[in-house]
């Protein structure tokens, strides 16, 4: 990817169950007249907007407007088809972490300020390398266990050079715990994020074996007999 200058300033979609990576690909269908709007403006300027997840936790401020995990990540936009009535099709590339600072408006659309996150290695090379091939195992481990993989998955995962490129992709798209997945959005270290991913997949595992045990020879439909 080019090297891309993220402004301080940009618009931004706060959307539920959705956690954005580093050089993720996400598809979007833009259909609300907000993000119509703003995706008419990012078009005409620089491509680039900002995914947040949603924060519905406690700590979330009382009577916010769709309040937003602080940590994001901008996208850039790489293909967008639009429709006759407006909508748009688009895929988005991620670009880098971002904190958000503030909102600076909410109409039309929300503009928020931000910082630019960079992440740090964490170890050298070949500690790089240990733990990166360790997440490689426990998702194959994982697969075989009947852990749904999206076809070309795990070839592409494996073509990856980068270390840091690889943690984002694997944990955007083989993570489905929405708070987790957030969590490793927010870790900036790399070895420490492919080794907090590494123990959750070690978990997964453990329960897929455990309910293989006590499943026995029943298929899902009638594990209730057992």
């Amino acid at each position: 990817m080019e090297t891309l200058q993220v402004p301080d300033t940009l618009p931004v979609m706060t959307l539920p169950n959705t956690v954005f990576f580093p050089q993720a690909l996400l598809p979007l269908h833009i259909f609300e007249p907000r993000y119509c709007q703003m995706l008419r403006d990012v078009l005409a300027r620089d491509r680039l907007f900002a995914i947040a997840r949603l924060d519905n936790t406690s700590a979330a401020p009382v009577g916010a407007t769709e309040p937003a995990h602080l940590i994001a990540t901008v996208g850039i936009v790489r293909a967008c088809q639009k429709a006759d009535n407006d909508t748009s099709n688009l895929l988005l590339q991620g670009v880098c972490r971002v904190a958000i600072q503030s909102i600076v408006r909410e109409q039309p659309y929300r503009l928020i300020h931000v910082k630019a996150l960079a992440t740090v290695s964490g170890g050298n090379a070949p500690e790089l390398e240990i733990e990166r091939h360790e997440v490689m195992r426990l998702l194959n481990l994982r697969r075989r266990l009947g852990s749904p993989v999206p076809k070309g998955m795990t070839q592409f995962l494996e073509s990856i050079e980068d270390v840091d490129t690889f943690a984002d992709v694997a944990a955007f798209n083989l993570c489905e715990d929405g708070e987790f997945k957030q969590s490793l959005l927010a870790e900036l270290d790399t070895r420490r994020r492919l080794q907090r991913f590494a123990a959750r997949l070690k978990a997964e595992i453990e329960d897929q074996k455990l309910r293989r045990k006590l499943q026995g020879r029943l298929t899902d439909d009638h594990i209730t007999d057992n």
